[in-house]
């Protein structure tokens, strides 16, 4: 399965970013992509109020989404953000949801794992999901994982023992300090803890791109990359905008399980514990 990361910089403005989603979904399917992944905040950037543009999955915005994907045959995968729960906060907040949309799929995951680190805190705005969620296409299980996920071994392992050789992880990585390094650490990691494709969408640098990031927001770094179970990299991205091809194997996954079972060995050790 040819598998296409769009390493692109949201906006303020929802119906810009889907002028974006069109033009690359368009480029993607042109070299046969059969899934398309989108970063993180994809709906909306990251700095910008959420709870105003927050819809339901089925709402106007994930619709036009639907027929893009509709439209060109191919999974898309991209982040929104969707109401949270009715809560006695006086404080609105929202979920930080993948909708994953066309070729035959209709689900969404809500991101598990907020991300309250490095002075940031997005339990402020932002409802925890607690629910894993996997999706197929063309008889390809991919696990659903957004940015903080990223530093949770067990969530990708737990992907991995529930039938999925891929798992894709669009995200909004804050810069600072020594993260950039952390980023393409971790999904290498993963991709060698779980012995599954890691396929990990930043949004770009936006410097790069020419705009000034948002104080405080965690507006992206770019080094978006496909990464084999091996932990070999198939694509990588710089900072900017870039569309990233890559061929999906899961024969490759089979091998390499053989070689390293290190989801065998774990279980093992599991099943030892008290």
């Amino acid at each position: 399965m040819r598998i296409a990361a769009a390493q692109v910089l949201s906006t303020g403005d929802p119906q810009r970013n889907l002028d974006l989603i069109s033009a690359y979904t368009a480029r993607a399917a042109d070299q046969d992509a059969a899934v398309v992944v989108f970063p993180e905040a994809m709906q909306c950037a990251f700095g910008n109020p959420l709870a105003p543009i927050a819809e339901s999955p089925q709402g106007p915005w994930a619709q036009q989404v639907r027929e893009i994907a509709e439209y060109h045959g191919v999974l898309i995968i991209a982040g929104m953000f969707t109401p949270a729960r009715a809560s006695a906060s006086s404080r609105p907040r929202v979920r930080n949801t993948l909708l994953a949309v066309g070729r035959g799929v209709d689900s969404s995951y809500d991101k598990i794992h907020l991300y309250d680190a490095f002075g940031f805190r997005e339990s402020d705005t932002v409802e925890p999901g607690s629910k894993p969620q996997m999706v197929e296409c063309d008889g390809i299980r991919l696990g659903l994982a957004t940015c903080y996920d990223l530093r949770f071994p067990t969530l990708f392992q737990y992907y991995a023992r529930e039938g999925a050789t891929t798992v894709v992880i669009p995200a909004s990585w804050g810069a600072g300090p020594d993260k950039a390094r952390q980023w393409s650490t971790l999904v290498r990691a993963r991709a060698l803890d779980s012995t599954c494709h890691v396929v990990a969408c930043d949004q770009p640098d936006p410097l790069t791109v020419g705009q000034d990031p948002v104080s405080g927001a965690p507006t992206g770094i770019g080094l978006s990359a496909i990464v084999d179970p091996a932990g070999l990299d198939l694509a990588t991205a710089g900072t900017g905008n870039e569309l990233l091809i890559a061929d999906i194997d899961a024969a490759r996954v089979d091998t390499v399980r053989q070689t390293l079972p290190v989801l065998k060995n774990c279980a093992h050790w599991e099943k030892a514990q008290p």
